[in-house]
């Protein structure tokens, strides 16, 4: 039996295929990304490294960068010392121990081309190795440079959406809201957005996914200044028409919001998502006013009001 009703049939599969979901587990985590775990792939690609090293976090990133800050000049340190610590110049290390960094923070000296000159290589072999370890230098803090430049040049969405929904009345009826905020001072042009809505069902007696798409009562706007809440008129078109929350939570109701928007700045397009479960629904509120004019008659976006709601009967 289907708890929504369809005005035609289509292929509604968005990519996620049409696997029912178990209670509580999203089809979309909240800052856009699939909820899906990847098995079978190798752990290491390298033709996949540059994405990951321009997508992962800034912490995760430059715990990279010094680990094998670390791990290239230790190997160096190392085989200065098989060559011989007598063949560096200056090294004044007695033990194992102090011979080792003597070695080391030359390494890290000839590899960054600092050369503060207290310790030289001498004889050939060194002197080639301590060559080579200035090429790789060069060659790695390039690539250094690159990817950190990768990293701030990618357009990012700043974009923030409301933690919650809202069913607040609209027009004659009621609608399903949401909102959405630019967090950058700058503008965002042509902005588009699309809401689906994700629920099992059972279809010639086999439980399945299916995907629809909620019409909302304006999908694109000009320019994003201050804030814009979506609207999904719940009228009899709209497939949770007359639905309880009851009725949504077996269901396993998941809702996507897509957002895709020009970002001045960046003079690119950006794109950014999210979803909303049964139970990040709030019913009969509304959303309250963010925005107001001041004394000087300037518009005022409080941003602190963003998440705030405000209970209202719905008569």
């Amino acid at each position: 039996m289907a708890f929504f009703k369809r005005k035609v049939q289509f292929n509604d599969d968005l990519g996620f295929g049409s696997v029912p979901v178990i209670k509580n587990q999203r089809v979309l985590n909240t800052d856009g990304t699939p909820n899906i775990e990847r098995t079978g792939l190798p752990w290491f690609k390298f033709d996949d490294t540059y994405t990951r090293l321009v997508t992962m976090s800034w912490t995760r990133f430059f715990l990279v960068i010094l680990t094998a800050y670390l791990i290239v000049n230790t190997i160096f340190a190392v085989a200065y010392n098989i060559i011989g610590i007598e063949n560096l110049d200056g090294a004044k290390g007695t033990t194992l121990r102090d011979q080792f960094f003597d070695a080391f923070f030359f390494s890290a000296q000839t590899i960054s081309t600092v050369g503060y000159g207290h310790i030289s290589p001498q004889g050939f072999i060194t002197s080639v190795l301590a060559a080579f370890e200035s090429m790789l230098g060069l060659l790695a803090f390039a690539l250094a440079t690159g990817l950190l430049y990768g990293r701030f040049s990618r357009p990012t969405s700043k974009v923030s959406f409301s933690k919650k929904m809202v069913v607040a009345p609209y027009q004659n009826h009621t609608g399903l809201m949401c909102r959405l905020v630019n967090l950058r001072k700058n503008s965002l042009i042509d902005v588009e957005a699309q809401m689906y809505m994700t629920f099992n069902e059972t279809v010639d007696g086999k439980l399945k996914r299916s995907f629809y798409p909620l019409q909302l009562e304006r999908s694109k706007i000009s320019m994003l200044s201050l804030n814009w809440t979506l609207v999904h008129p719940i009228n009899e078109d709209s497939p949770i028409f007359e639905k309880s929350l009851a009725e949504l939570t077996l269901a396993e109701v998941e809702i996507f919001v897509i957002l895709t928007a020009f970002d001045d700045t960046f003079a690119q397009t950006i794109h950014t998502r999210t979803s909303y479960q049964d139970e990040d629904i709030e019913w009969n509120a509304r959303f309250k006013i963010m925005h107001y004019h001041n004394e000087a008659g300037k518009m005022v976006m409080d941003y602190s009001l963003f998440d705030r709601t405000e209970k209202v009967v719905i008569g």
